[in-house]
């Protein structure tokens, strides 16, 4: 479910301070049953699984839209994700030696900018978005709570449009479907 991006916020992340000149626009929590302890977020990452791996039709529908759209008007050419604009240079040593892959590995169109046990970040730079991706699994009582984060940079006048347009399609279908589909593979 959707939820304020404050209460996101006031969780204590890494990503708050990384982050700090990119907004903050979307953010959801999932309530996990059971799971034992020692649950990582790398657990939760396998939940969600890749655009590629929905089950769920509309969603593949989505994204296959997405990319066929992307390739047409060149909004994914490689060149505009460049290293130098890539916040893996904001990482610190600290963040790079914690990290339990190495910073900048591709999943997909995503690149990890970090995986620590409790809170990962991916990031994607194309013409539409600076975009970044936070999650974090933290214990409560009874289960886990995994928060999803969305950041979005604009990289030109595209961006609040394109936003716009794919807004209801993230917060209507996608984003639910990844929730629900979470709550399914999780194992107690």
């Amino acid at each position: 479910m959707r939820i304020d991006p404050i209460t996101f916020q006031q969780l204590p992340l890494r990503c708050h301070s990384l982050l700090s000149d990119v907004p903050l626009h979307d953010a959801w929590a999932v309530e996990l049953e059971g799971g034992g302890p020692g649950r990582t977020v790398s657990d939760a990452r396998r939940l969600l699984g890749g655009e590629g791996q929905s089950s769920n039709i509309a969603v593949r529908a989505l994204f296959a839209l997405r990319w066929k759209l992307g390739k047409l008007f060149g909004w994914d050419d490689a060149s505009l994700d460049s290293p130098e604009t890539s916040y893996l240079s904001r990482l610190t040593d600290e963040d790079r030696a914690k990290s339990q892959v190495p910073p900048g590995t591709h999943e997909g169109a995503f690149r990890t900018l970090y995986l620590y046990d409790h809170e990962s970040l991916s990031e994607i730079r194309n013409a539409t978005v600076h975009g970044f991706l936070g999650l974090a699994l933290l214990p409560r009582t009874g289960g886990y709570t995994l928060y999803l984060a969305v950041y979005v940079k604009p990289v030109s006048r595209l961006t609040p449009f394109y936003m716009a347009l794919i807004d209801p399609f993230r917060r209507l279908i996608v984003y639910p479907s990844m929730t629900r589909r979470a709550k399914q593979r999780w194992r107690p």
